[in-house]
């Protein structure tokens, strides 16, 4: 007798997939539209990406504008209301606490102020596309998240887009929150053996430009590290986001010309972050990736220049330890060189579907919002103000607009002066045979400290006096060695002049990406695709070569030692050793810090102690460097857990017990340990987080290799080893400069966002099977792979 829970369930889902397919937008015909000055034509093609021709600029953006709102309506209105606090309006009081996280960083408030400065130029593109969303909204015919939610979006706005590269700046930051862990950690253990955890960036590891820069220690002491920690005690954390981009130069080619590869890793779900298009008219043509919700392209090529990006991870954000009291007429403030100033208080009204409105009150300082009061995992006794560089103005789409149209490296390095936030590796080529990388992005100029723990926002010791000058931001112009590589690892050597940071993502991949490089006489498109799937990590190569080195006695560990001793490290999602390297690096790590860090074991080790926004902290990633480093040295007191042990008996009792946990999860015969069996990959809608909707919204799970250290990315999101929610490439992009009409994507799941669409997940399992689909530019070859035209006619 069937379920009938599961019935009904099933039911349903084919009831909503149906109403999807009516609810599907017009991609044929011809539509008339107020606001157009001229016909524009939108031929999408068979993977779904609409390419766009119009007679101008201004109809291009707003054509732009329709057709993302066409596909993904629902996906830019959670956007425009996460960004803005505004998502118990609609989904309630569960929602309430990511409400009052971006009530109080105020990116809406601070969106409406940079609306305010836009030039002339950058203001009619938004505009432009603004008007294209509402004369989609206009029609009528809504996805059916709003049907099932039951209310209509309101019009979009030009601060709706640029609210939205805040948000994105805020997912690539995780600065503030390893300054919160780093300073219990201090703590706890004392300024000496809180360093003795802090992995210095691996020798074998490039750097993203080789060391020979003048430059300064990147180091503090530890005593000044501790002074400044005690004051404060609670973590919070964020996930650590990773890219992939490397440009060879056309002596390294088989084309002669330079070869751009990108892919940006961020949380695989379903729709994808990104939308594929293709841009031409106004003497501007442009194709790539966008974000729903904002004009232009992020990362792509215009014909003449290719480009894409990786997070730089600058320390770009500090907590600043203030002194608030109230006045005698109620007012707060806050001690700043020995004088007490007002602070900003915003009284930021939520409103509650299905309940009361609360009241967020907002004190800000000259350092930025206070934060405390946002999650019981920041109670500490002193409160912390924010400091950070994307909440204050700035005109990144300005620099997406000049990026779209340079026409070759200089004009586009030119363009990248105008970006803020986020800070990325930026690594572009160009027909004429150039190759360039550039950290583009605002990063401080402190005048006292490193930004690796709270400091005392009351004596004035601790600002920032500017930001580094544009051209001595880390920049390389056609290198020696002939490729740029960078993976979010180390960007400079302690030469550098200016202090970037500290807190970087391994530099597994970056060493991968370039062995595969130097490993090819002549690299070309097919072997790029190659590379862009490798499954293989430096850090379990090494280590299976150290534990194929163990001695055992233990007959049941003996087979497993000699599986690692003939691994390679490839994470393969059918391997049984990739499963021991995952399990017995968990282990061990925990085995040596648990005794000693208590409590803070679990986030010294990845989790992230605040769930608001975040579930996991880069000090994961240096946790496994750490193993790393502290393994080379046997006689190191941290093997010691209380009884004298060594390196090798602490290695057997970690491998015992990955061996014993691999088992009661998978089974007694090591030939079922698959990786894909504990990896796996679900890519999740937010409505899919409801049961049953979960059957109609997400794809998956998918077993899947790899891990963050593999060039193909699939990083767990939080510190749960089995956790479904995967970091990895939703956009992957090549592009031959001698051939930019044919340049490569894949998009997973889909372009649409429509789930009755059968371009909401038709991409999937060519993301697995190493496909591609060409990037067309030439109109004719747009014709040929032609699945539905649509003509916008002015009224």
């Amino acid at each position: 007798m069937p379920d009938v829970r599961e019935l009904c369930g099933s039911v349903l889902c084919r009831a909503l997939e149906w109403l999807s397919r009516r609810r599907l937008p017009q991609t044929c015909g011809t539509i008339t539209l107020a606001g157009l000055e001229a016909p524009v034509e939108v031929i999408r093609d068979r993977w779904g990406v609409p390419h766009i021709y119009a007679a101008n600029e201004h109809d291009l953006m707003f054509a732009q504008g329709f057709v993302h709102a066409q596909d993904r309506l629902w996906q830019m209105e959670y956007s425009r209301r996460l960004v803005a606090g505004r998502l118990a309006e609609v989904l309630g009081r569960e929602a309430l606490p990511v409400d009052r996280w971006l009530r109080t960083l105020g990116m809406r408030r601070l969106a409406e102020v940079e609306t305010a400065r836009l030039d002339g130029e950058v203001r009619a593109t938004l505009e432009a596309y603004a008007a294209g969303v509402n004369a989609c909204i206009g029609r009528g015919r809504l996805p059916i998240e709003f049907l099932l939610l039951r209310y209509r979006p309101e019009p979009w706005s030009v601060a709706d887009s640029v609210a939205w590269g805040k948000m994105m700046a805020w997912t690539l930051s995780a600065n503030w929150e390893m300054e919160l862990i780093r300073a219990r950690l201090v703590d706890r253990l004392g300024p000496e053996r809180e360093a003795e955890l802090e992995p210095c960036y691996p020798t074998r590891c490039p750097y993203i430009i080789p060391p020979g820069i003048d430059g300064s220690s990147l180091g503090r002491s530890a005593e000044e590290r501790a002074r400044r920690a005690r004051p404060f005690t609670g973590p919070t954390a964020t996930e650590g986001l990773g890219s992939n981009n490397w440009a060879i130069a056309g002596s390294r080619t088989a084309s002669g010309a330079p070869i751009l590869a990108n892919d940006m890793h961020l949380v695989l779900t379903a729709p994808a972050i990104w939308y594929e298009n293709h841009l031409a008219g106004g003497g501007f043509e442009v194709t790539g990736v966008t974000f729903p919700g904002v004009p232009g392209v992020v990362a792509g090529h215009n014909g003449h220049v290719a480009w894409g990006f990786t997070n730089g991870f600058p320390d770009v954000q500090d907590l600043y330890i203030e002194r608030l009291r109230p006045s005698a007429d109620g007012r707060v403030q806050y001690e700043y060189r020995g004088e007490w100033l007002d602070a900003q208080v915003i009284r930021e009204e939520i409103r509650v579907r299905g309940g009361e409105p609360t009241v967020e009150e907002v004190v800000i300082t000259r350092h930025g919002p206070i934060i405390n009061g946002l999650s019981p995992h920041l109670a500490g006794e002193q409160p912390l103000a924010l400091r950070w560089t994307a909440l204050e103005p700035e005109e990144v789409i300005s620099a997406v607009y000049r990026m779209c149209r340079a026409r070759n490296c200089q004009e586009f390095r030119e363009a990248l002066r105008h970006w803020g936030s986020p800070a990325q590796n930026t690594v572009y080529a160009d027909t004429e045979g150039n190759i360039a990388y550039t950290l583009a992005g605002r990063i401080p100029i402190r005048t006292r400290g490193d930004g690796r723990l709270p400091v005392p926002g009351w004596t004035g010791e601790y600002e920032w006096s500017g930001y580094i000058p544009f051209d001595e931001l880390p920049h390389l112009w056609n290198p020696a060695q002939g490729y740029i590589v960078t993976a979010n690892n180390r960007v400079v050597g302690d030469d550098y002049p200016h202090f970037l940071g500290t807190d970087y993502a391994t530099g597994d991949r970056a060493e991968r990406i370039r062995e595969l490089i130097e490993a090819q006489p002549k690299v070309d498109v097919g072997y790029v695709q190659a590379m862009q799937f490798d499954q293989l990590s430096p850090s379990a190569r090494l280590m299976a070569a150290r534990l194929g080195e163990l001695q055992v006695d233990d007959p049941e560990l003996a087979p497993v030692v000699e599986m690692m001793r003939q691994w390679g490290g490839h994470l393969a999602a059918d391997s049984a050793a990739a499963s021991v390297y995952q399990v017995f690096v968990r282990r061990m790590i925990h085995l040596l810090v648990a005794g000693r860090l208590g409590e803070l074991a679990e986030h010294y080790e990845g989790k992230g102690p605040t769930p608001v926004l975040a579930e996991a902290s880069l000090f994961g990633c240096r946790a496994w460097e750490w193993l790393e480093q502290v393994w080379a040295n046997p006689q190191s007191p941290w093997f010691d857990l209380g009884h004298g042990e060594t390196r090798d008996e602490v290695a057997r009792r970690a491998l015992r017990e990955a061996v014993d946990w691999l088992k009661a999860e998978l089974g007694p015969d090591p030939a079922g340990w698959a990786w894909g069996r504990l990896h796996r990959l679900t890519c999740a809608h937010l409505l899919g987080r409801v049961t049953p909707l979960d059957r109609l919204f997400n794809r998956g799970p998918y077993p899947v290799g790899g891990d963050g250290n593999t060039i193909w990315a699939t990083g767990v999101a939080g510190a749960d080893l089995q956790g479904q929610t995967l970091v990895g490439p939703p956009f992957r992009f090549i592009a031959d400069l001698a051939d930019l009409p044919h340049a490569l994507g894949l998009l997973a799941p889909g372009q649409s966002g429509h789930v009755g669409s059968p371009h909401y997940d038709d991409q999937m399992q060519a993301w697995f099977g190493k496909g591609y689909h060409p990037m067309l530019w030439a109109r004719a070859e747009v014709e040929r792979e032609a699945e539905a035209r649509l003509q916008l006619k002015p009224r």
